[in-house]
This record gives structure tokens, C-alpha cells and sequence, in this order.
């Protein structure tokens, strides 16, 4: 299993490669100026960035640096760590064990994943020693969610005692391996990762879906802030390896971009699942957090392109949101001719958001529309599986689907950079 979901990441990267040829392509360039786009020699002087010639600097914008793919993939992978425990607790607290089984495993995978990429930075020595470690916390979280479950007061509180340990524990470890990361800072960080996982919890055990999804989105975004001061110590202390600027408003806006649209997926089958269960309440809850992530999503189109483009924007975006009520409420009353509707719908929906895309940067409407096609149909696989009751299949297909928003957002990130580069210089 664990094996088809890297050859799955696999195929992810190279169809991103592809795409954003198409965006180079879309960009007008030609050989002489993506030679010029290079980023320029980790070790060179901080000061020559500054006094380059403004044509210099504006050329090589990019938000594809090697620090920016790690400050990516980190953001990914611990957005979706929080994502996932949010699920399983709520799956737990629920009742619903065949979920909370499923929740629980990937997200042990995504903690393979995760020292993974702590292993493939600093060898398999650190990856098979933070394993553990990471492992330990989620152990931690499970023991203060029974104690809440059983309104045991002594066991939650240990369970919390216990996780501002590991906060200490985690940091130290980090420090062990890069200098840059401080054991108060890292420490700080995590603490506040465990305390927002913890107010999810609290707020789930009340059976106030509202608060819990306020408080998920909450901690969901916390993560970022652990992934960019982590991308950049590690830079910083490998700039031959990580060359670029994890923290440069071209790897913000790739960053960013990656995590809101990641979560839009998260938060669709987080929808669909209630729906699906009859959870008329969390369905509600999900559904107003979902459109507040459709609108922080249309305010960073706004921050670049403009208002208009924000309030174009918007209700396009809100419309594949509504194709993919209508799908599910189609599978769960068995009305094939509305799902069936719902996906012509989605199709053609796909069509108009690469029309949007291109005329906003010239990004190839084809190669978008592509992207967002995928999009609606790897979304689609985890309502199918929701709505067949197969647990299991619904959340791995969920880590693909929340996957593949990398390939749009990289892809739009860059498209953006590449039309607006003096905005993205530093």
C-alpha cells in the first residue's frame, strides 16, 4: 500500500513537470530568457540580490526553488497530520469505528511519510529515530481523547502532561540536527499545535461542530508555521541542496496556495461524509467551513490580480462546490440521472475554470482544466467509497485527492510569479 502511494506521488510530480512546461510555454519565453529565470548560486553574496539590477532580479522570480518544494511539502504533509487526527478523534468520539480505524491508519501513513522527508534530509538514521517520536504524540492525543470520552479527568490530564513533554522531546531533536531550530522555538511551535489539536478535540466531545471545525481550520493553518521556520533552518543549513529562499513571497504564495486548496478537499469530503452519514449538524458545520475557505481562497486570487477578479472568482469557484452537493445527494438517494447530471455539470464546470485561469495569466486553459478535472474526479472516488460504506478506500482516496491539489496550486503559483515577478522578487 505504502509502495502504490509513492508511485502515485510519483506520477503527481511528473504530470507537475509536464504542466509546468505548459506554463513556460504559456509565459512566452524563449531559450535566452529561462536561461536568465536560473536561480542564482546558493553561496553568492546576500548583498548581490539586492544590488542587481532590477531587470536581474525581476527575471528570476520562481516560486520552483528547491527550498520552496521543501517548505511545499512540508506544509503538506503537516496540514494533512492535523487533518487527519482531527478526523480520527471525531470518528472516535462519534462512535464510528470502522472511520476511526481508517482515520487512524492513514494517518500513520502520513507519518511514515513525514520521516520520510525528514530522512531524505538528513539520512535514515534521523527518519528511523523521529518516527517513533512523532508516533509517540498521536499515542498521547489518543489517551486525552478516551479520557475526555470517559470523563476521566486524571487520564486526560496526564495525557496533556505528557504531550508538553514531547514538545520538549521533539525539539530537542530537531535541535540535534540543525542548529537554526532553537529548542524554545520549535518547542513553542509544537506546543501550540498541541493545544489547537486538543481545543478540536474538547469541542468535539461537547458535540459542537461549529466550534470543532473553527478550531480545526485553526490548527490546520497553525502548521504552516512550523513548516516555512523548518524549511528555512534547513536551507539555510544546506543551501547547496535547498537552494533558494524557503521564506521568499514567491515560496509563500506556492506554500499558501497548496494549503488552502488542500484543504478545500479535505473540508468537500469532511461535507460529504456527514451528509452521507445523516450527521445533519456537522454537515452544516463543514459546509460553512468549506465556503470559508472557498472565500480566503478568492481573497489571495484578489491580492494578486485585483477585486474583480476576486469577486469573478468566487461564485466559480462556489459552483463546482454546488455540482458536488448535487453528485452526493444523487448517490445517496440512488437518483443515477442527477449524478449523472451532476458530473456532465462538473465536466463542463472544468472548462470554465481553465477559461478563468487563462484569461487572468495566460496559463494553457487545456492544461488547467486538466489539472481541475482530475481534481473533481479523485474527489469524486472518496464520495463513492464514502457512500459504499468502504471506509478504508474512502481516506486513502482522500490523501490522493488533498495530493493532487499540488499539481493546481504549483501550477498556479508559478503562472503567477512568472506574470507579476516584480511583486515576487523577494
Amino acid at each position: 500500500m505504502e509502495r502504490e502511494h509513492m508511485n502515485t506521488k510519483t506520477r503527481w510530480l511528473t504530470a507537475g513537470v509536464a504542466a509546468l512546461a505548459l506554463v513556460g510555454a504559456a509565459c512566452g519565453s524563449d531559450k535566452k530568457d529561462t536561461a536568465a529565470r536560473t536561480t542564482p548560486a546558493p553561496n553568492a553574496p546576500a548583498v548581490a540580490a539586492t544590488t542587481a539590477p532590477i531587470a536581474a532580479r525581476v527575471s528570476a522570480a520562481t516560486s520552483m526553488t528547491k527550498a520552496a518544494e521543501l517548505r511545499t511539502v512540508l506544509t503538506g504533509l503537516l496540514s494533512e497530520h492535523e487533518a487527519l487526527a482531527s478526523a480520527a478523534t471525531g470518528a472516535a468520539l462519534g462512535g464510528r469505528d470502522a472511520e476511526f480505524k481508517a482515520a487512524a491508519d492513514t494517518l500513520d501513513a502520513n507519518s511514515v511519510d513525514i520521516s520520510k522527508a525528514i530522512g531524505s534530509v538528513y539520512g535514515a538514521q534521523a527518519e528511523q529515530a523521529f518516527l517513533p517520536l512523532w508516533r509517540k504524540h498521536i499515542g498521547f492525543f489518543v489517551d486525552y481523547t478516551q479520557g475526555v470520552a470517559a470523563k476521566d479527568q486524571a487520564k486526560a490530564d496526564k495525557a496533556v502532561a505528557d504531550l508538553t513533554g514531547y514538545t520538549r522531546d521533539a525539539a530537542a531533536f530537531f535541535n540535534s540536527a540543525n542548529p537554526n531550530l532553537t529548542t524554545d522555538a520549535v518547542s513553542g511551535l509544537l506546543r501550540e499545535h498541541v493545544l489547537g489539536l486538543k481545543a478540536v478535540v474538547d469541542a468535539q466531545a461537547t458535540g459542537d461542530p461549529a466550534k470543532a471545525f473553527a478550531a480545526e481550520r485553526k490548527a490546520y493553518n497553525h502548521m504552516a508555521m512550523i513548516a516555512e521556520p523548518l524549511a528555512s533552518a534547513i536551507s539555510k543549513q544546506m543551501p547547496d541542496k535547498f537552494p533558494g529562499m524557503a521564506d521568499s513571497k514567491a515560496s509563500a504564495l506556492r506554500s499558501d496556495l497548496n494549503l488552502v486548496e488542500r484543504e478545500h478537499v479535505f473540508l468537500a469530503t469532511r461535507a460529504t461524509g456527514a451528509a452521507l452519514g445523516g450527521r445533519d449538524a456537522e454537515f452544516k458545520a463543514a459546509a460553512d467551513a468549506l465556503d470559508a475557505n472557498s472565500v480566503e481562497f478568492s481573497k489571495a486570487i484578489g491580492s494578486v490580480y485585483g477585486v474583480e477578479a476576486e469577486q469573478a472568482f468566487l461564485p466559480l469557484w462556489r459552483k463546482h462546490i454546488g455540482f458536488v452537493v448535487d453528485y452526493t445527494q444523487g448517490i445517496a438517494t440512488k437518483d443515477q440521472a442527477k449524478a449523472d447530471k451532476a458530473v456532465a455539470d462538473l465536466t463542463a464546470y472544468t472548462q470554465d475554470f481553465g477559461a478563468f485561469i487563462n484569461s487572468a495569466n495566460g496559463l494553457p486553459k487545456d492544461a488547467m482544466a486538466g489539472l481541475v478535472k482530475d481534481h473533481v474526479l479523485t474527489l469524486k472516488t472518496v464520495i463513492d467509497a464514502q457512500a459504499a460504506g468502504n471506509q478504508a478506500k474512502a481516506y486513502t482516496d482522500l490523501r490522493t485527492a488533498m495530493g493532487h491539489m499540488q499539481m493546481v496550486a504549483d501550477g498556479l503559483a508559478e503562472g503567477t510569479v512568472k506574470k507579476f515577478p516584480d511583486k515576487f522578487t523577494s
